[in-house]
């Protein structure tokens, strides 16, 4: 545990100091530790007070130096659940480059070693050498099932593959994710080429996964204000040898996620999945898309809300504008493309372009 320490005040929020983070946490859930050695430990690590307050419970403050902390100014609060607590740090100097997910990585171990009903095993960060390998194509299929039980995965239980994206480290965006679902048979992390990969074998059914990550990130909206942008891609269920299968398809699938819909399962994509597998930069080529480049953005973005909602009305509300704006820049953008979105082509023509767009830039 002492090997991992970091001294957060002197470390940018880079990848490297965010894995050591997960790693800390991870070994804490590991050897089970008490609610008072957690909330000290990260007290420690992020050389700031922490605390854990719980009902009917008396509140868990300590220093950096493992002294209880009384006054405190707190700066960062996450709620462990409903009606079951809160984690908390209080840093004098302001926000620390990895509070975020110091708090995060705090609120998940304390989910798995204080609350009950929520003690399943914490996803582990695995070797991302042995990811690749069950990923390789060209790797020995005897190669590839040694490389899943290294990882403690079931050849003979289906697996998903997940592709994740996110502002800030997508491994620690992948785990805390999945750690606010349902139970999981096994769920292995690991980082390759700046996107998590994550494999899973659920303990009931691989279908309840795009339905438990939904729930999960809505979660995970409603308890942080500002937290980092996510975008997860869900590859279909295969047998653990065909991994690599799921793995292009949730690659794929990324594609298509968005802030409004971040969690896209491929297998949800039906043809659309098509347009996602041609060339970025023939995507740019295509004349549509070079004409929605040359509008101003306050009309590409008019054209997005109307194609989104159907209605002016709700494009407006959508764009907190009059309805009479929003009207105005869809007339611009029909003179400008010589398009009508009265007609149901060009209706189609406009999503279509306005995807293909969108495609062109991920």
């Amino acid at each position: 545990m002492k090997g991992l320490l970091l001294r957060l005040s002197a470390v940018d929020a880079d990848a490297e100091a965010a894995v050591r983070v997960i790693a800390y946490f991870d070994a804490l859930v590991e050897r089970g530790a008490t609610p008072a050695e957690l909330v000290r430990a990260t007290a420690a690590l992020a050389e700031c007070p922490a605390g854990m307050d719980r009902p009917g419970v008396e509140p868990l403050r300590f220093r950096p130096d493992g002294s209880p902390a009384s006054e405190v100014a707190i700066t960062g609060i996450v709620e462990i659940g409903p009606d079951i607590g809160r984690v908390w740090l209080a840093r004098d100097s302001g926000h620390g480059p990895l509070d975020d997910l110091v708090l995060e990585r705090l609120v998940i171990s304390a989910r798995l070693l204080v609350v009950p009903h929520r003690r399943t095993p914490a996803p582990d960060l695995a070797d991302p050498g042995l990811v690749e390998l069950v990923l390789a194509e060209r790797e020995a299929p005897e190669d590839r099932a040694r490389a899943l039980r290294l990882l403690g995965l079931d050849t003979e239980f289906p697996v998903r593959a997940l592709a994740v994206a996110a502002d800030g480290d997508p491994g620690a965006a992948a785990v805390a994710l999945v750690t606010r679902g349902r139970p999981l048979r096994a769920a292995r992390v690991a980082v390759i080429g700046g996107r998590a990969v994550m494999l899973l074998q659920p303990r009931v059914s691989a279908a309840s996964v795009v339905p438990d990550l939904r729930a999960a990130y809505a979660e995970r909206a409603g308890e942080h204000d500002a937290a980092p942008a996510v975008r997860v891609g869900v590859g279909r269920p295969v047998p653990g040898l065909e991994a690599r299968s799921s793995w292009k398809q949730a690659k794929l699938a990324l594609r298509f996620a968005t802030p409004d819909d971040a969690i896209i399962d491929h297998a949800e994509l039906g043809s659309v999945v098509l347009l996602g597998e041609l060339p970025p930069e023939r995507l740019r080529a295509q004349p549509d898309v070079a004409a929605l480049d040359a509008l101003p953005a306050t009309d590409v973005a008019a054209l997005e809300a109307f194609c989104r909602t159907g209605s002016l009305r709700k494009a407006a509300a959508l764009l907190h504008l009059h309805h009479s704006s929003v009207a105005d820049r869809l007339a611009h953008v029909e003179n400008e493309l010589g398009w009508s979105l009265d007609e149901p082509g060009d209706r189609f023509r406009a999503r279509f372009a306005l995807l293909a767009r969108r495609l062109s830039r991920s």
